[in-house]
C-alpha cells in the first residue's frame, strides 16, 4: 500500500465514463498543450471527439495547473479526466478532492450548461478547470 505522503507526491487523476447512446468515438489523445482533439463527427455546435487542454489558476501557494480531457458526443460530456499538478501538499489535497468529484458534476451534461464552482470542497481548482473547458469548447466548435 502506498503511504499517504507518497500518494501526495504524484499527480492525481480520475476517470469516469458514462455510456450515453451508441455514438462510436475514435482515438484518445493525450497531452497538455492548448486544446487538442480527436474525432470528427458533428452532432451539434461541437464536433464529437476527445479534447485535452490545460487550465491555470492561483492558489495561496502560487500558480497551479490542471489538465482536462473531455469526450463529447452530441454536445454531451461522456467522460472526463482531470490531472492536477500541484507541488504543495495542500494544493495536491484540494486538487485530489476536485478530481474525485468532477465526474459527478459534468458527465452526462451538455457542455454549454457546465458551470463548475466548488467540487469536493475545492473551490480554486475549478478556475483552472473552467479555463481548460473554454479552450476545449473553442477547439470543438471550430
Amino acid at each position: 500500500m502506498t503511504s499517504p505522503r507518497a500518494r501526495l507526491a504524484t499527480p492525481r487523476t480520475a476517470t469516469a465514463t458514462a455510456l450515453l447512446g451508441t455514438a462510436a468515438l475514435g482515438g484518445l489523445l493525450a497531452g497538455c498543450a492548448p486544446a487538442t482533439a480527436s474525432g470528427g463527427t458533428t452532432g451539434g455546435p461541437y464536433t464529437d471527439g476527445t479534447y485535452t487542454a490545460s487550465g491555470d489558476y492561483v492558489s495561496p501557494h502560487g500558480p497551479e495547473q490542471v489538465d482536462v480531457t473531455l469526450t463529447l458526443a452530441n454536445d454531451i460530456v461522456e467522460s472526463v479526466t482531470v490531472v492536477g499538478h500541484g507541488d504543495n501538499p495542500d494544493s495536491q489535497r484540494y486538487q485530489g478532492f476536485f478530481v474525485d468529484g468532477i465526474a459527478a458534476e459534468v458527465v452526462g451534461k451538455d457542455i454549454d450548461t457546465l458551470d463548475v464552482h466548488k467540487v469536493g470542497g475545492s473551490s480554486l481548482t475549478s478556475g483552472g478547470f473552467n479555463q481548460a473547458l473554454e479552450k476545449i469548447k473553442a477547439e470543438a466548435a471550430s
